[in-house]
């Protein structure tokens, strides 16, 4: 969750939604994401909207305390109810994600996870996850999370290498997020990922293989790589830019993505979505699958981004700034927008096209369609779907896939 927020239009003191928005939302799946600000130090590269112990005193007070962050969260899921009215839906997905979910007590994390089931009921197959850092979780915290009713865990692994973890400001030691892949799988987690980051200053391609193996070595089921993003105004920037550690470039995350790809699918894993790959269907994920697909998801929490029915808003983003207006009886939102339907149009090209199954061309005008036509010649879309009326990327198109975008939305 990137810290910088956009400008909107103000969002009622009660959170209430147009009526158009809630029209036909009966046929849309619907998903929680619960965002945990805390983090026990920040890592070098990160613009997230997270806070260490130290950047919150004194801001906040005992508004932006972790020890009742919970009750404040459940507070804001409280509101949802009333916003969402009589929402027949129960909820198919809730991730929790941060900052580091899991310095919360594993309780806590139960019982926001309690207060969804109580006040909109779950799935009978819901997709229940949270991320978690492997130095906070020990295997009895694991237990108390999949008794109470997670079936997911995501660990941020980034690398094998103690050097590259090092540039990046991670504190867990090598071989420690594999080892908590076999603690959550001993306690019951059916699907589990770990995170990888790619392109990290001092990184070679054997340290890019040597993280792969050793991931694929753990026994997950789903695998996200990423390219490393340097993010003006965070640490990673500022040595880049003093000269302490080289900037690697594009070719050099085109070279990593290509290793990646070709590791994992001698795994038996496939790509479903540009930085994603599963064992299985059953292996993806459901959460950011709705993302991808514009279904409705509510963000709780500090910052969170949330979406319904084609209005998209935004939580304020300080822990005691938000706390604040939850205890006040006010909502959160800092700002929210309604998109058009050119809006919605352009976003699904922009989300469906980086999956695997790809976009509808319908949802091209003359000149995307012309862009399309290129892209094919080129060989950046698969041949057979294009037939088909779809635009897929191919692997090489994947590489590009931002730039194929751009032509595509015209």
């Amino acid at each position: 969750m990137p810290s910088a927020l956009p400008d909107g239009e103000p969002v009622p003191d009660d959170g209430a939604l147009p009526a158009h928005a809630l029209a036909g939302a009966a046929e849309r799946p619907l998903g929680f994401y619960l965002h945990v600000p805390y983090c026990a130090t920040r890592c070098g590269y990160c613009d997230f909207n997270t806070y260490t112990a130290t950047e919150l005193r004194g801001t906040g007070g005992v508004l932006a305390s972790r020890d009742n962050y919970a009750d404040t969260l459940i507070d804001e899921v409280r509101l949802a109810r009333k916003v969402l009215g009589d929402d027949p839906r129960p909820v198919r997905t809730v991730f929790v994600g941060g900052g580091t979910p899991t310095l919360l007590a594993a309780d806590d994390l139960v019982r926001m996870l309690g207060a969804i089931r109580d006040e909109f009921g779950l799935a009978d197959d819901a997709e229940i996850t949270t991320e978690a850092n492997p130095e906070s979780v020990d295997p009895r915290y694991l237990e108390t999370l999949r008794t109470g009713g997670f079936n997911r865990i995501s660990f941020g692994m980034q690398s094998a290498r103690q050097h590259v973890l090092k540039v990046l400001d991670r504190t867990h030691t090598p071989g420690r997020p594999e080892a908590c892949v076999a603690e959550a799988r001993a306690v019951g987690f059916e699907h589990v990922n770990l995170d990888l980051i790619y392109g990290t200053p001092g990184e070679s391609d054997d340290d890019w293989r040597a993280s792969l193996d050793a991931a694929l070595g753990a026994g997950p089921d789903h695998v996200s790589a990423y390219a490393l993003i340097v993010e003006e105004g965070t640490q990673l920037a500022r040595r880049i830019r003093r000269g302490e550690v080289p900037m690697t470039d594009d070719d050099v995350h085109a070279d990593r993505y290509l290793i990646a790809d070709e590791v994992l699918s001698g795994a038996g894993f496939d790509w479903y979505e540009v930085s994603n790959w599963a064992t299985s269907a059953a292996g993806r994920c459901l959460h950011n699958e709705l993302y991808w697909r514009g279904a409705d998801w509510w963000g709780a929490g500090p910052g969170a981004h949330s979406h319904v029915g084609g209005v998209r808003w935004w939580n304020v983003k300080h822990p005691g700034a938000y706390a604040g207006a939850l205890a006040a009886g006010r909502s959160p939102g800092a700002g929210r927008e309604l998109l058009s339907e050119e809006d919605r149009r352009v976003e699904r090209i922009l989300l469906e096209l980086r999956l695997r199954e790809g976009c509808p061309l319908s949802l091209l005008r003359v000149e995307g369609l012309a862009a399309a036509g290129r892209a094919l010649s080129e060989g950046l879309l698969e041949s057979g779907p294009y037939g088909e009326g779809r635009a897929v990327l191919t692997l090489r198109g994947r590489l590009l896939a931002d730039a194929v975008v751009r032509d595509l939305v015209d």
